[in-house]
């Protein structure tokens, strides 16, 4: 479909266009890496279509996001509360697109269309109050918090109240074209069907049509979707304030509504895709979900991968999830390729590659290459608005695993400085650390005993290679400080874990969970231990009772320690899973 003219934008006579598709055209536009041609032909059509001037928010909001910049912020605020006002007006008639559909429908299509409009104005009206909610949450202020989950509150009511209007909308349309074949039968079915009979004949689907509601099912899908996902992997101990809010969690619900929102022809259906992209590749590996397994929800990602390499054909994003998978999989080689590649694809979206830089040092870490890590980390340290804190940490990490202990203790020194969000776990672990390796005994093997300690919260200890997890293994074993023998031993006891050596594996972690003397520098240790040798014992029927007790330890005996919520997800997710194992 051709784009209508800029001249004809200004003209209320322009000729009719389809927003809907347009809509869509923008977003596969920004995927391809076309940031400013879609932000431009959003701003251009965003008053004449509250999809497209939806559209025009999303990628303000993006560029916020991506950003942290406080202008684009409140720019993207003020855009999404224009979109809002939009939407809300009472004048259905003042959107061309609406006027220009109802020119071509008989009554019955024009009451039906009018009715679908108002669904597709008020799931758009929650996906502004959602992105509104993220702006307040990131200015990470108790009251932003507060406010944003009010707002969230107020987004997933209209959510679910749609999504049910629509699913009953579709149930009806298989219903009216069985009335079109037995129309006698369908006319006794219609009298008793409730659902159906609450609707007025105008909002039947035989006058809406099924790619309408489809699609429009497909637009409310996804933040229906994300909100199930996303609440189903809070930590049992939150989840006490987010019913309070009114939110639901059902993970497989999440990822089914997903899987709709992208195979339709809605503008948010790459926006889905990317969402369960970001799930199998990020989500579900880093936080244990299905059993600690890694590989589980590749085949998922390759498939996407797949079926969508000819619609973005040069995305620098979908690049990206490749070289995730790859990595996932251990091929650090194809995985270096597909970022480098993703890196230079990006060339104008300086975050996207801020991203890549970030997954070329990690995977040059786990390969034991610590100089080219540290020239991608001291790059993001230099370049990144966010967390130079953290960056400047594995800097001086990998600085002083390549030997230069000198240059290492200055970057250290600079950790401190840059310390700025103190409600930021990541930020504080590296303060904290980068404070205790500030000493004149530093050494080489405590900086390769810092990033394999990285690797491990990271959950990235897996994807190494036989032979660098014995490299690993010999600098640990050679480390005689009583201060980290705690951590010393848990990361021993993964290693072998990873090397299926289970019977090491075990005495190590029995090891690590004694450790007393580094209680106050490695807080995290003792649950952490407890958590993977509950891990350990449970895979194994007659163990299974003592892993399921330390299970419950590691997640009532233990407070205040590093990334606790990280832990509580993933003793959730092994919990869950052994309660489903052991179901018939």
């Amino acid at each position: 479909m051709a784009a209508p003219t800029e001249a004809a934008v200004e003209d209320d006579e322009r000729e009719p266009f389809d927003d809907a598709e347009l809509a869509l055209k923008g977003i596969n536009m920004l995927l391809n890496n076309g940031f400013k041609e879609s932000d431009k032909l959003f701003r251009a059509y965003r008053n004449h279509s509250p999809l497209m001037s939806f559209g025009a928010s999303f990628v303000s909001f993006l560029n916020a996001m991506m950003t942290f910049e406080e202008e684009k912020m409140q720019q993207a605020s003020e855009d999404l509360k224009t979109t809002e006002r939009l939407c809300e007006s009472e004048n259905a008639g003042v959107f061309q697109t609406l006027k220009n559909k109802m020119k071509r429908s008989t009554d019955s299509r024009r009451s039906a269309v009018a009715a679908v409009e108002r669904l597709q104005r008020q799931i758009i009206i929650a996906d502004c109050q959602v992105y509104l909610a993220v702006l307040a949450f990131s200015k990470q202020e108790l009251s932003g918090y507060i406010k944003g989950g009010w707002i969230l509150r107020k987004a997933w009511k209209v959510y679910d109240k749609c999504y049910s209007d629509i699913t009953q909308l579709q149930e009806c349309s298989s219903s009216s074209s069985s009335s079109r074949r037995r129309r006698q039968a369908s006319e006794q079915q219609a009298s008793s069907s409730p659902p159906c009979a609450a609707l007025s004949p105008s909002q039947r689907l035989d006058v809406v049509g099924a790619e309408d509601l489809d699609r429009i099912k497909g637009s409310v899908s996804f933040g229906y979707g994300l909100f199930h996902l996303c609440i189903s992997m809070v930590p049992p101990h939150l989840l006490k304030i987010v019913n309070l809010l009114g939110f639901p969690g059902d993970r497989l619900q999440g990822l089914s509504a997903l899987a709709y929102a992208s195979e339709s022809k809605d503008m948010k259906a790459p926006l889905a895709t990317l969402a369960l992209l970001w799930y199998h590749t990020v989500v579900q590996p880093f936080f244990a979900l299905d059993d600690s397994d890694t590989h589980s929800g590749l085949a998922e990602a390759k498939a996407i991968l797949r079926q969508r390499e000819t619609t973005y054909p040069n995305s620098s994003l979908f690049m990206f999830f490749k070289g995730r998978v790859q990595r996932l999989e251990s091929q650090m080689s194809a995985a270096l390729t597909s970022f480098n590649s993703a890196l230079q694809l990006a060339s104008e979206q300086r975050e996207i590659q801020h991203v890549c830089l970030y997954e070329i040092g990690w995977c040059n870490m786990i390969e034991l290459n610590y100089s080219e890590a540290f020239k991608a980390f001291e790059r993001l340290k230099n370049e990144s608005r966010w967390s130079q804190c953290y960056y400047a940490y594995l800097t001086a990490v990998c600085q002083g695993a390549m030997g230069d202990l000198q240059g290492a203790s200055g970057v250290f020194n600079d950790v401190q400085k840059l310390f700025k969000r103190k409600n930021n776990q990541i930020e504080l672990f590296s303060m904290k650390k980068a404070e205790k390796l500030r000493m004149p005994s530093l050494s080489k093997e405590l900086c390769i005993l810092s990033i394999i300690e990285i690797l491990y919260l990271w959950k990235a200890l897996c994807n190494c290679s036989t032979s660098k997890l014995h490299t690993m293994m010999q600098v640990l074993q050679a480390i005689d400080d009583a201060s980290c023998a705690g951590l010393k031993n848990l990361l021993l006891g993964t290693v072998n874990k990873c090397l299926h050596n289970k019977k090491d594996a075990i005495q190590y972690f029995q090891v690590a969970l004694r450790d007393e003397m580094g209680l106050l520098s490695n807080s995290y240790v003792q649950p952490y231990a407890c958590y993977e040798l509950g891990c350990m014992l449970l895979n194994d029927t007659e163990s299974a009772a003592k892993g399921h007790a330390l299970m419950l330890q590691a997640k009532e005996d233990y407070a205040g320690y590093d990334f606790e919520n990280r832990l509580h997800v993933r003793i959730h997710s092994a919990l869950a899973f052994m309660r489903a194992a052991a179901q018939p």
